[in-house]
């Protein structure tokens, strides 16, 4: 059992700092209070738990190792899927867009991530074998770029930072921890907090920070996805046992900044809101990327405070909060108009 008093991996901490120094995003207490009853009452509608995860098609529905290492290429892998085809949001047509096509379906975003892993596994390539990724003869750079190929014109963005991701995770898997994330979750000893440390120290992948007014502030989106998957997967046990889960924060990338946009808890400043409605780029570690992802943090731990401020009962943390977001998000996509915000634009392999 872990003394989970003395563990933090330091995201809450940095969202905090973030959310108080920032000068082109705002995040709304009032706004955010305003909206934790109706989320509450969604998510419950809804039954947000960890059975959700595994209700989706693509995802693992057995509990072993196997699944364990299917998590692991997933969310080693899960970054920058936004188009570039796309010009504006309004009138655009996704039919270019990367899209892989799998077992009838066709799967855009993340989930094409998913699908892409899916089908090379059905086709006998070893995508989720640690010891795979290292051997660049059998693993060849065209071979990965096979597995990830698209059924579209466009091709899945950042190919070489994702094969750059695989050969790292490959070596020191196979080095340090007998070519299994299994073996790494062993060592976390039922902490999320010690395992997402454990990440973050060993893959330079995973190592999410950046320097905001001269302090070094900690995000890691993808080592705490990584982290909630296995949770959310195992339903709290056996590999997904944390005695700490509640210690991690929701996942900062493009899409739920969005969402709290839509819903007035985070706020832009006219130059900000200009810069992103005209699908300017905006770069890793600038401060007003910073600043959206840090202050979507804040924003989420002030909502899920709300919640269990008035239903202290209520089986809910920042990870699930998330996944609604994100849902929530994808959902109303469609239906974005010109007065809404679209989502920034960053090319990172940490979102």
């Amino acid at each position: 059992m872990v003394n989970v008093e003395t563990l933090s991996t330091g995201v809450i901490e940095s969202s905090k700092f973030i959310a108080e120094h920032a000068k082109d995003v705002k995040v709304s207490q009032t706004a955010c209070k305003q909206v934790a009853e109706s989320i509450y009452h969604a998510m419950k509608e809804r039954s947000y738990s960890t059975e959700s995860w595994s209700q989706n098609t693509l995802n693992p529905k057995t509990k072993d190792i196997a699944t364990v290492d299917w998590i692991f290429v997933v969310d080693l892998l899960n970054f920058s899927f936004w188009s570039s085809i796309d010009v504006k949001d309004t009138g655009r047509s996704d039919t270019n867009r990367f899209t892989v096509n799998y077992d009838g379906q066709s799967y855009t975003g993340y989930w094409s991530l998913c699908a892409a892993i899916n089908r090379a596994l059905d086709d006998g390539i070893p995508i989720t074998t640690p010891s795979f990724w290292k051997d660049e003869e059998e693993c060849s750079n065209e071979l990965i770029a096979q597995v990830f190929h698209s059924d579209t014109l466009e091709q899945i963005p950042m190919l070489q930072e994702r094969i750059d991701c695989l050969r790292e995770a490959g070596t020191v898997l196979t080095s340090k921890y007998g070519g299994s994330f299994a073996n790494m979750i062993a060592q976390a000893d039922g902490s999320a907090v010690k395992l997402v440390k454990l990440v973050v120290d060993n893959f330079k992948c995973f190592r999410d920070e950046s320097v905001f007014e001269g302090r070094l502030v900690q995000i890691y989106k993808r080592a705490q996805i990584l982290v909630s998957d296995i949770w959310a997967c195992f339903n709290g046990k056996s590999y997904g046992r944390f005695d700490d889960i509640d210690s991690i924060s929701m996942f900062a990338d493009y899409r739920v900044p969005q969402i709290l946009h839509n819903l007035s808890c985070l706020e832009y400043s006219p130059a900000l809101s200009t810069h992103i409605r005209n699908l300017l780029p905006i770069g890793h570690g600038e401060p007003a990327e910073v600043e959206l992802r840090g202050c979507s943090i804040w924003a989420v731990e002030l909502i899920k405070e709300e919640i269990l401020k008035s239903y202290p009962d209520a089986k809910i943390n920042s990870i699930l909060l998330d996944f609604y977001l994100w849902d929530k998000a994808k959902e109303v996509q469609k239906y974005i108009t010109e007065s809404e915000i679209p989502c920034h634009r960053t090319r990172s392999i940490y979102y």
